[in-house]
């Protein structure tokens, strides 16, 4: 059910050429990506923190930095691109038509690595899949794939996200510079 404000809010444009290494992808933009028209511009969101400590960039960006994320090799894209308050609203058809979008973008796009932001975009990419599980799906490597791109799950940087602290999030953004690092090598 969408109510009034959200039916008002722009779309967010993705950020995204051909040749990124890596396609971040969120779950859906919030209110304040929408309105600022960045990725990630929550004020208590620590995507832009974690991509500097991390060194997956090397100096210091903001959301409003977000058009340079292929000059870096990155992309930035989100499952549903309606903005919401939270993802409460969501229709399961929503997730449906954004699985599709998603995997024509990254047989467009060719990434090396598709990183997931956050274990809930995993489980709405691949819910047939994470359905059978047992457990809790774990940060990094996972074994699905989208096309020939390998599958890359990252903590959900949101400050209103109280799963993983600062220390373990940003393990795992190192963890994919890691990645990345030994990948370039072969």
């Amino acid at each position: 059910m969408r109510g009034a404000v959200e039916e008002t809010l722009p779309p967010l444009k993705d950020r995204i050429r051909p040749g990124v290494r890596v396609l971040f992808v969120g779950i859906n933009p919030g209110v304040r990506s929408a309105l600022t028209g960045h990725h990630f511009a929550g004020f208590s969101n620590r995507f832009w923190l974690l991509l500097y400590e991390s060194r997956l960039v090397p100096e210091r960006l903001t959301c409003e930095d977000d058009d340079r994320l292929p000059d870096f090799g990155y992309g930035i894209t989100n499952i549903v691109a309606r903005p919401t308050p939270g993802i409460d609203t969501l229709e399961p058809s929503e997730f449906a038509a954004g699985r599709t979008r998603l995997c024509a973008k990254v047989r467009r796009v060719r990434p090396a690595v598709v990183a997931m932001v956050g274990v809930t975009v995993f489980r709405a990419m691949f819910p047939e899949r994470s359905a059978g599980r047992k457990g809790a799906v774990s940060l990094g490597i996972q074994a699905e794939r989208l096309g020939e791109s390998t599958v890359f799950v990252l903590p959900n940087p949101s400050g209103r996200n109280a799963n993983y602290p600062y220390a373990e999030m940003l393990r795992a953004f190192r963890g994919l510079r890691r990645y990345l690092r030994r990948v370039r090598r072969v």
